[in-house]
């Protein structure tokens, strides 16, 4: 209780109903390379719709990496992804000089202070944003203009101008695609903003902003304010300055700005790992399963591990080169495991055996993708339908969608091969559909943690408990405190053990693990046992015949 200094009455109120929190084991993250959308920024993605909506429709070029992505989301509804470009991608801009905007911070870093030359760059890089045409009107220019009829009245005073005692603030803009390869038909509008102001401090009823830049700024998804019309006096100045000056803002010239010059690169494995780094910072960033994609060297599955690695809490997701398994026959397991043998070996990443062939709506063709998003995807469903700790291979829970055929389909002697170097097989068997059919992880040495569910399972446990112990931080540490924390995670431990998670478990935190020394480095120790429930890989069926007078209680037990 706190001291008083007088007599009276305090209360306090003391919490000790501290819980284990529960870990998201379903957060899928990805780095690819996508025709729109920001670079090196998380976006959360729920649905394949979204994916389009903030990426861009898969062309042959980036059709690999929006397939990985929209895969994994037919299992489940939690994506980060990162679009990741080459070291020339550009953004279109009205002059034909292209800028490279990644993303928002580097507009706020770079450009937002307005540019002499250019009035309106593309929101992203990309060949995309030459299609569009960014048009204006003022009331110099709202008689005639194309795009009239898609406002109530022409632009004139606002309310706010007026007030200032200046005119001719108002501005319409459209953003059309001039082309047709934003929405397949050309011509046509893809976001129009009404009765904007050209006034720096222009407001809202609400309080808002009206000023043009920053409500395009902050609302479109196609373009950048890059700086003011050349023909654009007193724009951007507050309304109080332009009527002091005696005068309003000047109208437009020139309304139809078309924007060129945008450049798609592809990004090198360095452009990737770089997104990929996003992913690093744990307290920033919840992720649990990360995919490689099409990958033809180490470079990223190697990253991805040391992320995970480092991490802790998440999984790596790694499919061999298209060229091991397509045209490649009688080779295929050779050379699958020559490519295994230069990743790193670990317990947080699963590699399969291929690629499978599936239909693109979006361009009515077919084509090759990695099964990694896929096996990704497997895990999040075995996570919905059961629990981490639960294989997520075999015919109950690793059928793959999706599936029109094979890149190559193993056979037993191939699959024997594959498994005894940490690959898991992908199968079609007739009848029963396609089928992860092995769950082990990349690590080199037999043990517990060579299994995807007891590496799953342990990641669930370190991270729930972790997440619980920081509780303790601070603390005293003495009897209640040790008591509190093992009332704390036994509870959890018995919930674990009754969903078929371990088989049993004890936990030690007592004066044998906190002896004086470490109480006196200011240390906590808790030692967590647990027995991990395994998967059944093998399974042996005997029958036997016997006479027809012989009793089965002589006989059974012999084998």
């Amino acid at each position: 209780m706190a001291f008083q200094l007088s007599p009276g009455v305090n209360v306090s109120e003391v919490d000790l109903t501290t819980v284990v929190p529960s870990a998201a084991t379903t957060i899928g993250g990805f780095a690819g390379n996508f025709n729109w959308g920001p670079v090196n920024e998380i976006v959360t993605i729920s649905n394949e719709v979204q994916l389009v909506e903030r990426f861009g429709k898969p062309d042959s070029n980036t059709a690999t990496s929006f397939f990985t992505a929209s895969n994994f989301l037919q299992y489940g509804s939690d994506l980060r992804v990162i679009r990741s470009v080459g070291a020339t991608a550009n953004n279109a801009t009205n002059s034909g000089t292209p800028v490279r905007v990644l993303n928002e911070t580097v507009y706020e870093q770079s450009f937002a202070s307005g540019s002499n030359s250019i009035v309106w760059a593309a929101k992203y890089p990309g060949s995309l944003g030459n299609a569009i045409r960014v048009s204006l009107a003022d009331a110099n220019v709202a008689t005639g203009w194309t795009y009239s009829g898609e406002f109530s009245t022409t632009p004139s005073t606002s309310r706010y101008a007026t007030r200032a005692a200046t005119s001719n603030d108002e501005i319409h803009i459209v953003v059309v695609d001039l082309t047709g390869a934003i929405t397949g038909t050309a011509n046509t509008i893809v976001e129009k903003f009404g009765f904007l102001s050209k006034a720096g401090d222009a407001k809202n009823s609400d309080g808002s902003s009206n000023f043009y830049k920053d409500v395009i700024n902050s609302q479109s998804k196609y373009i950048w304010w890059m700086g003011h019309p050349s023909t654009g006096a007193n724009w951007g100045q507050t309304a109080i300055q332009v009527a002091n000056t005696g005068g309003g803002y000047a109208g437009l010239a020139v309304n139809n700005f078309d924007l060129s010059a945008g450049k798609d690169t592809a990004p090198t494995s360095g452009n990737r790992n770089t997104s990929y780094d996003l992913f690093n910072n744990v307290d920033a960033v919840d992720v649990s399963l990360l995919m490689a994609g099409e990958t033809t060297d180490d470079v990223v599955p190697d990253q991805l591990i040391s992320i995970a690695e480092s991490r802790k809490d998440c999984m790596v997701f790694i499919s061999p080169p298209l060229s091991s398994v397509l045209n490649n026959s009688g080779l295929e397991t050779t050379t699958i495991r020559t490519y295994r043998d230069t990743i790193t070996s670990s317990s947080y990443a699963v590699m399969d055996s291929g690629w499978k062939y599936q239909y693109d709506k979006y361009n009515d063709i077919y084509r090759w993708l990695p099964l990694n998003g896929d096996i990704a995807g497997l895990l999040v469903r075995t996570d919905v339908d059961r629990d981490p700790w639960f294989s997520p291979a075999g015919l109950n829970r690793g059928q793959i969608k999706n599936v029109v055929k094979l890149a190559w389909n193993p056979t037993k002697a191939d699959r024997d091969g594959l498994y005894n170097s940490g690959i898991n097989p992908v199968v079609t068997f007739p009848g029963e559909g396609t089928v992860l059919f092995g769950d082990k992880t990349l690590l080199n040495r037999p043990e517990a943690m060579d299994r995807i569910n007891v590496r799953r399972l342990f990641i669930v446990l370190e991270k729930t408990v972790a997440r619980a112990s920081r509780s303790s931080l601070f603390e005293f540490n003495d009897e209640f405190t040790r008591a509190q924390f093992v009332n704390l995670v036994e509870p959890y431990l018995r919930e674990i053990q009754g969903r078929r998670g371990i088989y049993d478990f004890r936990v030690v935190c007592d004066t044998t693990n906190n002896t004086p020394e470490v109480i006196d480095r200011n240390e906590f120790v808790g030692d967590i046992y647990v027995k991990p429930a395994r998967s059944i890989n093998f399974i042996q069926l005997n029958f036997v015949a016997v006479r027809t007078g012989v009793a089965f209680n002589e006989i059974v037990g012999r084998f």
